[in-house]
């Protein structure tokens, strides 16, 4: 008798995809912790029972952890230091504005932050996540799920991931919506995961000095449709383009003389992106959103060290 399959968890992620993931974590590249008790080693020394080294006793000292061997031998008073054990934040940022409705790439863009909240919880992280769409006249222009933490969230997590309009769209410029998760964001120190195709004309080092100021080490992901990583212009003569948030329009002619330079100014851009964020001890990747969902976590994001 042939047992039914099991019920998937969520709809963004297989259950054999969560399997993979309950074995890994998130690697930062800074110990960047908050002072609240929790399981991640901390950056300075603390009153866990991991050892960590010696250093010389100072007046008013805790003399609990002088090790008296060490000074019957050496006649100098030295201090056991240990780790602490603090909690870690997870900020996850998605992009939902009109540009993101483009070939897939909110839709991919659900799927990553998934998988992140899954590493984030299962990895004793605390996790909040925001969502943000239009800019003016919108009586919802954010989607916040507060602070929470444990395996138990995780059916919390994934209920709004999932409930990410991706038929919506707006205005709300990527600078504007990290600053505005930043506002609601409760303080902990740890790291900010911002999903977003990045394409913007404003000042993404202002928003990513914020990002840093707050404590958090930044993690940026840009997510391109497949025609905006290789666009074949294939019509002849004319073309008007318009742009899904702003509606201005640009015409141009002759388009096919335009593709290197195309490809010139998108490279330029993942460049500037990376320096900007790694001046800023962060990291970058720029993803394409048709590629296998199984490639990007398991082989792109290990290799490059950002989850073990």
């Amino acid at each position: 008798m042939e047992t039914p399959a099991a019920s998937a968890v969520t709809s963004l992620l297989s259950n054999a995809d969560l399997d993979r993931l309950a074995r890994l974590r998130l690697r930062p590249l800074q110990r960047l912790t908050s002072r609240t008790r929790g399981e991640h080693l901390g950056g300075k020394g603390g009153t866990s029972t991991e050892f960590c080294d010696y250093r010389d006793y100072a007046a008013g000292d805790d003399l609990r952890h002088v090790d008296w061997n060490a000074f019957s031998r050496l006649h100098r008073p030295y201090l056991k230091v240990f780790h602490t054990e603090e909690e870690r934040h997870v900020l996850l940022v998605l992009d939902a504005s009109s540009s993101m409705r483009f070939e897939g790439k909110l839709s991919r863009a659900k799927s990553l932050a998934a998988a992140f909240a899954a590493l984030a919880l299962r990895g004793h992280e605390r996790l909040s996540a925001f969502a943000f769409y239009a800019s003016e006249n919108s009586s919802r222009q954010m989607a916040r799920l507060p602070s929470c933490a444990g395996r138990m969230s995780l059916r919390k997590a994934f209920a709004f991931i999932e409930a990410i309009d991706e038929t919506r769209g707006g205005d709300l410029t990527l600078e504007l919506g990290i600053e505005r998760a930043l506002q609601q964001h409760s303080g902990g120190r740890g790291i900010a995961i911002v999903i977003s195709d990045f394409l913007t004309a404003g000042d993404l080092g202002r928003a990513f000095n914020l990002v840093a100021g707050a404590g958090l080490e930044l993690w940026a992901l840009q997510l391109l449709g497949p025609s905006e990583r290789d666009p074949a212009l294939a019509i002849q003569g004319d073309l008007r383009l318009v742009d899904s948030e702003t509606v201005q329009a640009l015409d141009l002619s002759a388009a096919g003389d335009l593709l290197a330079l195309y490809h010139e100014y998108r490279l330029a851009h993942e460049q500037r992106l990376q320096a900007i964020c790694q001046a800023r001890a962060g990291r970058f990747v720029s993803l394409g959103s048709d590629e296998p969902l199984n490639t990007v976590l398991f082989d792109r994001l290990r290799r490059l060290g950002w989850i073990v």
